[in-house]
């Protein structure tokens, strides 16, 4: 890793959600509270001069936005200043006589928007039907729907620029649109983004109501003002002492306000250079633009850079998922976002499925943006520290190396998990580079291609433990695609060589045992070593982590789950690690010790406490119960008992360093740990530093890289994957396990 990436500051491309505060607007708003900070009501100098900043500051608003007309009311914020809108007009509707009343927004438009609109229609029971408009594959609007819908409406809502992807839409084709049918409905216009990067002319559009925020244009946060047309419906939506002449109750944000004066008198001045003209970030997006292709095999743009002010950048890596690249980039430095910051709780971008884009393109996207004040510094170290991480991504196997012998990544031998939506595939690497893959996943497999290309695999197995409709042609797949890899030999439904015992891993064998019950077709896939020991069991979805798996479904079988149970415990032993097809409690590493003090059925079961026909009973029972709740799953897992996790802040870990049986374990993954040496960060050893990431904790478990009487910090970015961790660790019976409070979040 380059020294750089270790002593730059962060590299920070998310403005779109946010933006520093510039120098010059930082200092004027400490003045301000701290020389100019009358109340404007009062009638003493002080508040004179408080009154007077904040009418000049309104005034150079007009000027800014072009509103000769109309009022400039101050908010906190954009959110409010939408409420405002939405309130007023509904307000002003409930006495309307249209048969079938509409609100329209954009399809694409912040969730602010329709969130706001449908609450409002709601609470003031106005029983409007609340509609999207949809747009097109390059986010721009429908008018042919817009003209369809408007003479119903009451209210239209539209953005200017879209802060997920840029693009702006044509708000003269949008205006033409709705007054040729309908003169007096309502429009609101999200400006958040634009302002800064288009030019407005408010006084000359029909726009009624026009929100902005401070923080989007490196003004502080809490500060934001609304445009509304002269004549436009209004009620003010804070009500009390009866500032800004009534509209809007409540001290003013004096500071806020300075800093936005400021913000404006730099968007006037024409001499000065701080705010960069349309060609010149251009120019910046190319250059980025060029970085990122030159980092990662092959990336899709989400949307036209033609119809996109040139501030943001919205794409997809091909076969990595956002979280991996999110991750990668966090980890040296660089901060992006996977969409709105303001959005979440969805695994795809609803801006992206509106916009028609595929659902890989949809769930994986980046966003990537940065401010109109950005320097040509700035964009050339941005561009630096992103090239910077194609050397880490080349050694992990996240795109395909340039070298005829690459390096070795540090994942590939021994034995990796990898999830997809609570399911797990497993890839176990020997010495000699031979490989078995159990239960793959479709989704998964340009990951494990290069993985298997890259190094250089030898496949001698691709398997599943039992046909499976999420999985079901996952095994065909990946031979077909690794098929210069594998042996051109027959095979089962399930993957396995037929007619072969075992499948010969040198020092080590995979034997397959019948193990029906979750399907009739079920089987285990035991690795054994030299001395006959079972180190690792693929049981697919016969037992999960603190569970076992389902038999209602077809094929399944509560007694034949018992017969195999129990002929899987006597091969197994304490140390055997359990590895299964899905992992709903997020324990990552499991050996049979654990899975029996975990699964209070399975443990009474091989302990003779209950018959074989008292376990068929009882699993009957909890399985139908679940199917009517609908939790139709692969298997039912018991929530395991809350653990007492001890959190240690920085300092408290730093201390602890010192200590000769204290170690610290960043289980962030290999292409995380790489673009940040966390060892110089705590002052400690190398040597004193393991990385183990969730998906090679069974591997860790099983190569004893951690001993029961060590002392161990665990950490990751934000302190919530190291906390899984440290809980699976104590459930292995490891007592003497902190978590990094915070995580590196937190200690930079």
């Amino acid at each position: 890793m380059s020294d750089s990436l270790l002593n730059s500051e962060q590299v920070y491309l998310d403005a779109n959600a946010t933006t520093p505060v510039l120098p010059c607007i930082a200092d004027v708003v400490s003045h301000t509270m701290q020389i100019c900070f009358g109340n404007p009501s009062s009638p003493h100098i002080t508040g004179i001069q408080a009154k007077h900043l904040l009418e000049q500051t309104r005034e150079n608003a007009r000027t800014v936005i072009g509103a000769i007309e109309g009022d400039i009311l101050f908010t906190s914020g954009a959110t409010e200043g939408i409420q405002t809108a939405v309130v007023s007009t509904l307000i002003n509707a409930k006495n309307h006589n249209i048969a079938k009343p509409v609100l329209l927004y954009g399809a694409t438009e912040h969730k602010a928007v329709p969130n706001t609109l449908k609450h409002w229609n709601s609470v003031l029971g106005i029983h409007a039907q609340v509609l999207a408009i949809p747009v097109d594959n390059n986010g721009i609007l429908d008018l042919a729907f817009i003209a369809e819908h408007i003479p119903n409406a009451l209210m239209i809502c539209t953005m200017a620029v879209n802060n997920e992807t840029g693009v702006y839409q044509d708000l003269d084709a949008i205006e033409h649109t709705i007054r040729f049918r309908n003169t007096k409905v309502s429009w609101m216009v999200d400006c958040v983004q634009a302002l800064g990067k288009k030019q407005l002319d408010l006084s000359a559009t029909t726009i009624d109501y026009a929100p902005f925020s401070g923080h989007k244009l490196y003004a502080p946060k809490g500060i934001g003002f609304l445009y509304i047309r002269a004549g436009s419906a209004y009620t003010p939506f804070i009500a009390g002492g009866g500032q800004e002449s009534g509209m809007r109750s409540g001290t003013e944000n004096l500071p806020g306000i300075a800093g936005l004066n400021k913000l404006f008198s730099l968007l006037l001045d024409k001499s000065d250079t701080t705010f960069k003209s349309i060609d010149v970030l251009s120019n910046y997006r190319a250059q980025i633009k060029n970085a990122i292709e030159e980092t990662f095999d092959e990336v899709t743009f989400n949307h036209s850079f033609e119809h996109s002010v040139p501030t943001t950048l919205n794409f997809a890596v091909n076969e990595l998922t956002s979280k991996e690249v999110i991750d990668l980039f966090d980890a040296a430095g660089i901060r992006v976002s996977g969409g709105s910051a303001c959005s979440t709780g969805s695994s795809t971008s609803f801006v992206l499925d509106a916009m028609g884009v595929n659902q890989w393109q949809s769930e994986n996207a980046i966003r990537l943006s940065f401010g109109p004040a950005a320097t040509a510094a700035e964009i050339a170290n941005a561009c630096a520290s992103i090239r910077s991480l194609k050397t880490i991504l080349q050694a992990n196997c996240l795109i395909v190396s340039d070298s005829t012998t690459p390096q070795q990544d540090v994942c590939a031998l021994g034995l990796t998990q990898f999830r997809h939506q609570g399911a797990c595939c497993w890839l176990y690497v020997n010495a000699d580079k031979q490989a078995v893959i159990i239960d793959p996943i479709v989704e998964l497999i340009p990951r494990i291609e290069k993985i298997a290309n890259t190094q250089n695999l030898t496949i001698k197995g691709v398997l599943n433990t039992h046909v499976h409709q999420e999985r079901s042609c996952a095994v065909t797949l990946l031979r077909s695609v690794l098929a210069s890899r594998c042996d051109e030999i027959a095979v089962d439904k399930l993957g396995w060589p037929k007619n072969a015992a075992n499948i010969d891993l040198n020092n080590e064998r995979l034997e397959k045992i019948a193990t029906p019950g979750h399907s009739e077709d079920s089987v285990s896939y035991v690795l054994k070593s030299e001395d006959n020991h079972i180190n690792y069991c693929f049981c697919g979805d016969l037992i999960l982590p603190g569970g076992l798996g389902n038999t209602s479904l077809a094929g399944g079988n509560a007694k034949a789950m018992a017969y195999s149970i129990l002929a899987l415990a006597e091969q197994l032993d304490e140390t055997s690690v359990i590895c299964s097809g899905h992992d709903y409690l997020q324990c990552f590493a499991m050996n049979w010790a654990a899975e029996q003090q975990q699964t209070p059925l399975l443990n009474r079961l091989i302990n003779r406490q209950i018959s074989i026909d008292e376990f068929v009973i009882k699993k009957q029972l909890n399985d139908e119960a679940k199917e009517k709740s609908r939790l139709q799953l692969c298997g039912y897992v018991t929530a395991l008992p809350e653990l007492n996790i001890q959190q240690l802040n920085f300092d408290s870990a730093k201390a602890m360093l010192s200590d000769n049986d204290t170690y610290l374990i960043d289980t962030r993954e290999p292409y995380e740990h790489g673009a940040h040496n966390v060892s110089q960060l705590f002052h400690t050893s190398e040597t004193k530093t393991l990385n183990i990431p969730l998906s090679r904790m069974a591997n860790a478990l099983m190569e004893g890289q951690l001993s029961k009487r060590g002392k161990y910090i665990l950490l990751c970015r934000s302190g919530n994957r190291s906390r899984l961790a440290a809980a699976n660790l104590m459930q292995l019976g490891y007592r003497t396990v902190y978590n990094l409070e915070g995580g590196l979040a937190l200690s930079l």
